[in-house]
């Protein structure tokens, strides 16, 4: 007889709600379009724990009071991606977890080291597995999942994107996420379809939150995507890119200003104590 306690139920209502989803909740591919994009509309991607010095709890009930009920208050990949995935289970989908390596600028692939979450989506009698994923924190990220399917453009929600094939030394596949931009297409994360465990990411997690070397322990990162824009707040620079290609930057003058930009633009509270340029 096993000592340990189930699982805490997932409060799914609550989440719908937290994004403002009110469509259908059949698992199929509308359903996760439709989800994937309110996720990314409505909870803002930040490295606030982080940069304390505080690797962020992926404990499920934790990530809902923060995610979930705390409002506001975001989170990165692992947060948002754990997340999603419960709520995607509890719609019925089968997801596989995966790791990648965000290999944006990268001369070698092999250079950079798996640190991205990312999920594959299976909706019941559907023969297509998609791509899905909240929390890669860049322009160049999904608005929508994709099928897993290669050399082919898809549009979702505005941005264009494509899964190639690159070779690599292992056994698997090797997939490439790619978007197309002003300069054409570019690599955004690496992957292949081993899955993952929630300790392989507990690793992962710590590591990118406390190692010294890591940008999101150095610096506030923080985005938020509205219908209209995307919002990022990188240091002390508050970029916004419109969805008609306009780029308005500016600096932030000091620590009240990126208090005020972060309250006001992302809706984020700053945990007390926190220093946020450095």
């Amino acid at each position: 007889m096993s000592d340990s306690a189930p699982a805490p139920r997932f409060d799914l209502d609550a989440y719908l709600e937290r994004i403002g989803w009110e469509g259908g909740r059949r698992p199929d591919a509308a359903t996760l379009r439709g989800v994937q994009l309110a996720h990314l509309r409505a909870i803002p991607f930040e490295n606030l724990d982080a940069l304390g010095g505080t690797a962020p709890s992926l404990d499920l009930a934790d990530l809902t009071v923060k995610l979930v009920h705390g409002r506001r208050r975001g989170g990165y990949c692992y947060e948002h991606n754990t997340l999603f995935a419960a709520a995607l289970e509890a719609l019925g989908v089968r997801v596989t977890r995966l790791t990648a390596r965000v290999v944006v600028g990268a001369d070698r692939f092999e250079d950079r080291p798996r640190t991205h979450m990312a999920l594959l989506a299976e909706a019941p009698g559907d023969p297509r597995p998609y791509l899905a994923d909240v929390g890669f924190g860049a322009l160049g990220s999904l608005l929508e999942p994709v099928p897993l399917t290669a050399d082919t453009e898809f549009q979702d929600a505005g941005r264009r994107h494509r899964l190639v094939h690159t070779p690599h030394r292992g056994p698997l596949e090797m997939w490439v996420l790619e978007a197309h931009g002003a300069g054409g297409w570019v690599a955004q994360y690496a992957f292949t379809l081993e899955p993952f465990e929630p300790s392989d990411y507990e690793m992962i997690n710590w590591h990118i939150a406390t190692n010294p070397r890591s940008p999101f322990s150095r610096r506030p990162y923080v985005q938020r995507l509205t219908p209209d824009a995307h919002l990022l707040l990188d240091g002390d620079r508050l970029t916004v890119t419109r969805a008609d290609g306009g780029v308005e930057e500016r600096k932030l003058a000091d620590e009240a200003a990126a208090r005020r930009a972060l309250a006001e633009e992302f809706g984020i509270d700053v945990p007390d104590g926190l220093t946020l340029l450095r």
